[in-house]
Parts: structure tokens; C-alpha cells; sequence
């Protein structure tokens, strides 16, 4: 597995509040197992400390992505050294993963009658604390997204009042929203704004044709 896909922790985790709608999911402890996803070790030692915990990491993620969303790239890359330098990682090759003859990979050496193994990265989970495991993680995955595909692609949703956090695979790095839905609420938005002012211009325009005639009218008296 490819460590740039725990950067999706970053984003999950920065998500769990809606800032401007005053919204905040991550308020349980089971709330913080769900970050985790299904089979996480470290997501059974999470206990009350960890929703405060978590919630000062989200604001410092949330941070990153919006100064990376604002182009300020050098900003962005401090704070996440900053979260790395406090919360390491403990990187290790797995092969729990063998290829055939072929090179197919298959989930163990016997399903596959031997084969080398297919040795990748992973994470080793040596945390004292849930919010640890996870910070390490969502900022690891976070750093190779960001060093492999570019700090564009890095942003905030458009759409307000979302402002959610997201990461552009698109393939021209033109991605603006969080979501197709949001996308399509600020495009609606955007349609009615220009009818609006195409009614209101057009509006004036009578009114300035109205007093022309009527000026034209007096001068014929």
C-alpha cells in the first residue's frame, strides 16, 4: 500500500467539523474509532481524551490545507513539519502480499503455491495513544501526497458555507469543490446570480429608454 493513501486521514479527520455552519461530528469516542476505518488496531485504545485531543490536530490540518489553498506553499509545508517533528512515524516493509509467477499479487503464498513476496511500505503502529497512531499517519500520508502530486492539490471547497478539505486527483488540477454535490449547489448559485443580473440590467436599460422617451416628449411641447 502506498503511504500517499493515508493522506485521505488528513481529510476525514479535518471534515468531522463544518466551521461555518457550526457543525462538529467528532465528538464521541466512537466518533474517533470511525476515523479509523474497519481493523485498526490503535482504533480499540481510543478513550475520551482523544476527541480533544484529535479535535487540536484537526484544526492544525485544517490550517495546512488553508494555506495551501491560499498558495502560500512555504506556510503550509512548516506547519506540517511541525505536526510531523511532534507526532513521528515509525515507517517498516511489509509482505504480507505474495506474487506469482505472472507478478499478480495475492493475499498469501499459499493461495498462490509460493511466490516472492510483494514487499511496500506501511506504517508501524508503535503510538502510545490513539491520536498519536492517527496524526502520524494522517500527516505522513499527507506529506508524500503533497511532495508526490504538488501543494495544489491541497484545497478547501468553494462551495460555501462547506469549506470541507479535500485532495485533487483530478488529471488538470482543476477541482474547486469537495464534492460533485457541491459543485453543482455552487454552479446553481452561480446561474441564478447571473440571471438576477441580467433581469437587473435589462430592468435599468428600460427605465433609461422610458426617460429618454419622456425627455424627448417634453422637448417636443
Amino acid at each position: 500500500m502506498e503511504l500517499a493513501y493515508y493522506s485521505d486521514f488528513a481529510v476525514r479527520l479535518v471534515n468531522t467539523e463544518q466551521p461555518e455552519r457550526g457543525g462538529d461530528t467528532l465528538t464521541t469516542v466512537e466518533a474517533v474509532r470511525d476515523l479509523f476505518g474497519p481493523a485498526q488496531q490503535a482504533a480499540r485504545r481510543a478513550t475520551d481524551s482523544d476527541v480533544t485531543r484529535l479535535r487540536t490536530v484537526r484544526a492544525r490540518l485544517r490550517a495546512v490545507f488553508e494555506a495551501a489553498d491560499t498558495g502560500d506553499e512555504v506556510l503550509a509545508v512548516d506547519l506540517l513539519n511541525a505536526l510531523m517533528m511532534e507526532f513521528p512515524v515509525s515507517p517498516q516493509i511489509s509482505g504480507h502480499e505474495f506474487r506469482d509467477n505472472a507478478g499478480t499479487s495475492r493475499s498469501s503464498g499459499a493461495e498462490s503455491g509460493g511466490g516472492r513476496p510483494h514487499w511496500h511500505m506501511h506504517i508501524a503502529d508503535h503510538a502510545a495513544n490513539a491520536t498519536a497512531s492517527y496524526t502520524a499517519t494522517a500527516c505522513m500520508g499527507l506529506a508524500f501526497h503533497l511532495t508526490e502530486l504538488g501543494i495544489d492539490r491541497l484545497g478547501i471547497c468553494e462551495a460555501r458555507p462547506c469549506r470541507n478539505a479535500y485532495l485533487d486527483t483530478s488529471t488538470n488540477r482543476s477541482r474547486r469543490y469537495c464534492s460533485d454535490r457541491c459543485a453543482t449547489r455552487a454552479n446553481v448559485a452561480a446561474y441564478r446570480a447571473r440571471k438576477r443580473l441580467e433581469s437587473e440590467r435589462s430592468a435599468r436599460s428600460g427605465r433609461t429608454a422610458e426617460s429618454a422617451q419622456d425627455s424627448a416628449a417634453r422637448g417636443d411641447r
